[in-house]
């Protein structure tokens, strides 16, 4: 496979690491810590995932694969739903009210991680069939998810810092939104 190819394959997967940094971007600075910092943990995080999960497929083959196919899209709308409506009902409550929790630490971010990253695990298993070099292709597809997760983060910050809290509202509808889109096309075949 040539370069054009992987890259326009890291691009496809990257999307949706790109939307979600987009809406976690959104949400306000949490203990003073600089958003620069923030974004750049979960864009890491994102870019690492996204590398492993492909590594993974490749090494899984056939064998995961058939059973994971089958409830996929369910995981990654039901882990996306999770934080998108953590998020919105953040987004509308009060300041004052506000538990301000950072989604780029603990649990929050593994589950952001898993949810974005599922698609590489079946792009991993077709690479494995395509006889690829796994090692140069999820170094591509890390690198490029890593990018592109900056380049949202940061748009969903100038976005929160320009527009206040109720972006952060509007990032976990998208969240949810994307978990919807991606059930939506498994359930469909579209």
């Amino acid at each position: 496979m040539d370069t054009a190819t992987t890259i326009f394959i890291s691009i496809g997967l990257a999307m949706d690491a790109f939307a979600v940094s987009l809406g976690v971007g959104t949400s306000p600075s949490v203990n003073h810590e600089p958003s620069w910092r923030r974004v750049g943990r979960i864009s890491l995080h994102f870019g690492i995932f996204q590398a492993l999960m492909t590594v993974l497929g490749w090494l899984a083959g056939s064998t995961i694969a058939d059973y994971i196919s089958a409830f996929d899209h369910w995981i990654a709308f039901a882990l996306l739903g999770w934080v998108g409506g953590r998020m919105i009902l953040s987004g509308f409550s009060s300041e004052e009210n506000c538990r301000c929790e950072d989604i780029t630490h603990g649990r929050t971010l593994l589950v952001l991680c898993v949810a974005t990253s599922i698609d590489a695990l079946a792009v991993g298993l077709s690479l494995a069939m395509l006889q690829v070099n796994i090692w140069s292709a999820s170094a591509m597809i890390g690198v490029v998810t890593l990018f592109l997760s900056l380049v949202g983060g940061f748009t969903g910050h100038l976005m929160g810092t320009k527009f206040g809290q109720r972006m952060e509202a509007l990032g976990g509808i998208l969240l949810v939104f994307i978990g919807l889109r991606i059930l939506f096309t498994h359930l469909t075949g579209t």
